[in-house]
């Protein structure tokens, strides 16, 4: 006669029953515990937060039609929203440590470069994001994205980030007055006012890049939001003292954006009015299909190649690489990148991506996606704190985006300077993004001068076809405006 059978529950190593959570994520089987996954999520959290102060600075300025896209408590709330959705999405199905939120870099494309196009609408910008997340979706539903990443080179791709490194860090640097274009000089930029720093606002921003620096090299966690919140506390001060004030034609020394005051309120019912604010197809009538689609694949080209870096590193920091270097669930991952993408766009703050911040987490013992879930809440709590973010200055977040520039900047050890092949179209990319204040113009530059350098050395058969029609489509967009007469 047989024994009854039994039914038995699953333990950890140390012989104890699992629980739910522990089950449903793997945490035991990953060499964590629930306690270092909840740490490692406030981690990620207060590590990458600063993005809730600084995407409604990017996206804080006016379209080419002259309209502002929305309170910077309105584009705090929805970024922090989305970003919520999503890295909680990337917890629960991914199972991933990696948290998502506004890409730095594409939102300051969909700012700078998209949204001031002539006739262009903030509306009309965020539709191209939301079609180049539904592209790269499709991309990732039929394999094709491994594809077009394998056929950039991979120097092309250091040199983007470089490139958007320099670009968002020459931003910081404008927008806190520490560089400035003066009216009628002989330079086309200088140091702070008449060549020198005397006003209180730039000092503030001088104060604030200091610390940020000096809680960074002593690797405090949340340096860059510390660093934030700190100098907002100075402005406050300086301004209680010295009533600057804004600044105006009549006041070229005060505030370039908010004076900063002690707010009214903390606490708010967030507003988020943002949601659908975009047109899909609205850029198309007014600045070209052939335009558009280049802008598509231009930020396309910025988005997932940075996606498929930050998993592999993510993963490897963690010990959770296949043999091949692969992150485990990568299809989910990459699908719930993309989807992001097309979230962000939808709720008008720009494209959400992979931040490869989520290695502070990861560092600090987080293995699984329960990390990501606590960093999504901690996104969801913060958006009844948008009011906050109306009392933060240009000149007390600008330093985050020097610093942020800074850290894309370190790539540049990866591309070969000794083949001129490559690091003269690496180089051009990377200048012509803050010196043309257009990221597009970086890509296009130097996508196409390598695809002219490989012909004219006899290696055309060497180029990937992806990569001639990529170059053609450049070509098309840095003409528009002479085909566009001939046509007429």
């Amino acid at each position: 006669m047989s024994s009854p059978s039994t039914t038995q529950t699953p333990t950890r190593s140390d012989g104890s029953p699992k629980n739910f959570l522990d089950r449903y994520f793997h945490i035991s089987e990953r060499g964590s515990t629930i306690g270092t996954e909840i740490r490692g999520g406030f981690v990620t959290f207060f590590t990458m937060a600063y993005i809730i102060v600084l995407n409604p600075i990017i996206l804080g300025g006016k379209d080419a039609t002259g309209q502002a896209l929305a309170s910077p408590a309105t584009i705090a709330a929805t970024t922090a929203l989305v970003a919520a959705v999503m890295t909680i999405l990337m917890g629960v199905w991914a199972n991933f440590p990696l948290a998502l939120a506004t890409g730095l870099g594409i939102n300051a494309v969909v700012a700078f470069s998209i949204a001031t196009l002539p006739k262009m609408a903030w509306q009309d910008a965020m539709g191209i994001v939301v079609l180049e997340g539904i592209v790269i979706t499709i991309l990732v539903l039929t394999g094709f994205r491994q594809a077009v990443f394998n056929a950039v080179p991979t120097w092309l791709k250091t040199a983007i980030s470089v490139g958007i490194g320099l670009f968002i860090a020459f931003i910081g640097l404008v927008d806190s007055g520490f560089v400035r274009v003066p009216p009628g000089a002989a330079t086309p930029v200088e140091l702070g006012q008449f060549g020198s720093l005397q006003t209180w606002p730039v000092l503030v921003f001088v104060v604030g890049l200091l610390a940020m620096v000096i809680l960074m090299v002593k690797k405090v966690r949340g340096a860059i939001l510390i660093a934030i919140l700190g100098t907002t506390v100075v402005g406050i001060v300086v301004q209680a003292i010295t009533k600057v004030g804004a600044a105006s034609q009549d006041n070229p020394a005060g505030w370039k954006s908010t004076v900063p005051s002690l707010p009214k309120t903390i606490v708010d019912t967030p507003n988020f009015s943002l949601l659908g604010h975009f047109s899909l197809f609205g850029a198309f009538g007014k600045i070209g299909a052939i335009t558009a689609i280049v802008l598509v694949f231009s930020l396309l080209l910025s988005d997932f190649f940075d996606t498929m870096g930050t998993m592999v590193a993510i993963g490897s920091e963690a010990g959770l690489n296949d043999e091949n270097g692969n992150p485990p669930k990568t299809r989910e991952i990459l699908i719930v990148d993309s989807l992001a993408a097309v979230a962000g766009g939808a709720a008008g703050v720009s494209s959400n991506t992979a931040y490869i911040e989520s290695a502070s987490g990861v560092g600090d013992g987080a293995r699984t996606g329960l990390a990501s879930v606590i960093t999504g809440i901690c996104f969801a709590l913060s958006t009844f704190l948008a009011p906050l973010v109306a009392v933060i200055p240009s000149e007390a977040a600008a330093p985050a985006l020097v610093v942020v520039g800074f850290l894309m900047v370190t790539q540049v050890l990866g591309v070969d300077w000794k083949s001129y092949e490559i690091a003269i179209p690496a180089f051009v990319t990377m200048i012509l993004m803050p010196f043309t204040y257009s990221i597009t113009a970086g890509i296009g530059g130097g996508v196409i001068l390598y695809v002219v350098l490989q012909a004219v050395a006899g290696k055309a058969r060497k180029i990937h076809p992806l990569l001639w029609l990529i170059a053609l489509l450049f070509v098309a967009y840095f003409i528009r405006g002479p085909l566009q007469s001939l046509v007429s």
